[in-house]
């Protein structure tokens, strides 16, 4: 296996969107309903723009070497990113953005809309992409982190040093609402 981390371009979008699909489909049926997560996608989850245009959202891809003779594109793998403004959670189409920026002498910086495909969870590329988080928000002057964690991935974040602060009922529409628990971490 080998994972190439980079910096998502506008490109891949499409890209982005159907893995953040196949990841939420495919890993987090175990903590919440078929209906939540369908209208999660609708609502909440995919692709954040503002993150892409900020230089902030990474993409993994694996980049096994083509074979003698044959070109191959690299697979899309895993996203992830931080943010430098309000915003805890939600794609373009969440109504609950708040863009505006945030002072790293006071405020913590943003982890943001991690997804791996479920073929590739497990294998160490969240792990690869939170790091590169952290230490970009660190090297712009952010001193602590926080995230809104989907209950899937409060045991990876745990894990790396993330403590709950609270758990959040998002609103879905037609009654139904997601569990988003709140994060933080120092650096």
């Amino acid at each position: 296996m080998a994972i190439r981390l980079r910096l998502a371009q506008a490109v891949d979008i499409p890209s982005l969107r159907e893995l953040i699909e196949v990841s939420v489909r495919g890993l987090q049926t175990a903590d919440y309903s078929v209906a939540q997560l369908e209208s999660a996608l609708r609502t909440v989850y995919g692709v954040d723009t503002q993150l892409i245009s900020d230089g902030t959202y990474f993409a993994a891809e694996e980049t096994q070497s083509p074979e003698a003779g044959t070109e191959s594109t690299p697979l899309l793998v895993g996203c992830g990113g931080w943010s430098r403004r309000k915003t805890l959670y939600g794609g373009d189409q969440f109504t609950g953005r708040e863009d505006s920026l945030l002072d790293p002498k006071n405020d913590a910086a943003k982890i943001r809309a991690f997804f791996i495909h479920p073929d590739w969870a497990r294998q160490g590329i969240g792990g690869m992409i939170l790091e590169a988080c952290e230490a970009a928000a660190k090297a712009a002057g952010f001193r602590r982190l926080e995230m809104g964690a989907t209950l899937t991935g409060v045991p990876f974040y745990r894990a790396k040093g993330y403590g709950e602060l609270e758990k959040t009922e998002v609103p879905l529409g037609e009654g139904l609402t997601l569990t988003v628990v709140r994060m933080a971490k120092e650096i």
